[in-house]
């Protein structure tokens, strides 16, 4: 009698034990589903969204008012795309005055020719690609509205900010058409991702922010052709799977900046670092952010 009880018991405790064990199991499998850590950036600004959905994923510091350097041509270029009756065929000439800008402020080139006629379109790769100062220049002359080269410009950089109020973004002022700014020219890692969202919904900009090198035939002063080559400062394509775009940029108060985008299984990411510590430590950031984002 006193056996039976005994191994009953015994039983009745391998019952409990392997019960306990299938509990416990149970209890730690969402411990090694756990979400991915928050990701540390060199950059002191950061900000990423689902770019269907509008959802945020990551932030530091957000809404910190900061130098954009040249991510600022994402501005130009949606202000251009979003001009009544658009013709991106349409010639624009070469002026010296681009030129001069370049001397001038050692600015970064298209390396347009003065008498060059070169499509809006070729201009607008100009602008994204090498991140041409000359073609942002002429871009501003082109769409600007006034009697003088100077009215046209500053009524161009009116319509850049007319358009940040208009998409609601309140620490977003520009005082130039490319990021090279008199001290009043900034936004912050949320406003520019919005921006480039909503340039993103043109596609000739898509098609030219994912494009990594281009040539394009432009119209020289007697007639014939030029072929200009340009290849696009944004080393995540090619580099970062889904990579779609859009810009870098840098400059001495921005430091090294990059507005950047990825789609992977049908979901797009979009996202800005403001202010790192070098052109590799940007790119390195927005590697950790958008995996952190297509992790979530």
């Amino acid at each position: 009698m006193n056996i039976g009880i005994n191994v009953l018991a015994r039983v009745s405790a391998v019952t409990l034990t392997a019960g306990s064990v299938l509990a416990a199991g149970a209890l730690a499998t969402p411990a090694h589903a756990a979400a991915a850590r928050k990701p540390s950036i060199a950059a002191k600004g950061g900000f990423v969204m689902n770019n269907g959905t509008g959802r945020t994923l990551y932030t530091k510091a957000a809404d910190t008012r900061r130098s954009t350097g040249s991510t600022t041509k994402i501005m130009t270029a949606r202000v251009v795309l979003a001009q009544r009756n658009l013709n991106l065929n349409a010639k624009v000439k070469i002026q010296k005055a681009y030129s001069d800008y370049i001397v001038r402020n050692t600015a970064s080139s298209a390396r347009l020719i003065v008498g060059d006629k070169v499509t809006v379109r070729q201009l607008l790769y100009g602008l994204m690609l090498p991140s041409g100062c000359d073609a942002a220049y002429a871009l501003a002359d082109k769409f600007g509205n006034g009697s003088t080269r100077a009215k046209r410009v500053k009524s161009f950089i009116g319509k850049m900010n007319a358009t940040a109020r208009d998409l609601g973004l309140r620490n977003t002022r520009f005082d130039s058409f490319d990021g090279i700014g008199r001290g009043n020219n900034y936004s912050t890692p949320r406003d520019l991702t919005k921006i480039a969202s909503s340039a993103m919904r043109y596609s000739t900009f898509r098609t030219i922010v994912k494009t990594r090198s281009t040539t394009q035939r432009t119209t020289t002063r007697s007639g014939g052709y030029r072929n200009m080559k340009w290849t696009n400062t944004n080393n995540l394509l090619g580099s970062y799977s889904g990579a779609i775009g859009v810009k870098t940029g840098s400059g001495p108060e921005a430091k090294y900046c990059l507005v950047f985008a990825a789609t992977r299984g049908g979901k797009t990411v979009i996202g800005t670092v403001l202010t790192s510590t070098s052109a590799a430590k940007r790119t390195s950031d927005a590697k950790k952010l958008m995996n952190y984002a297509f992790s979530r």
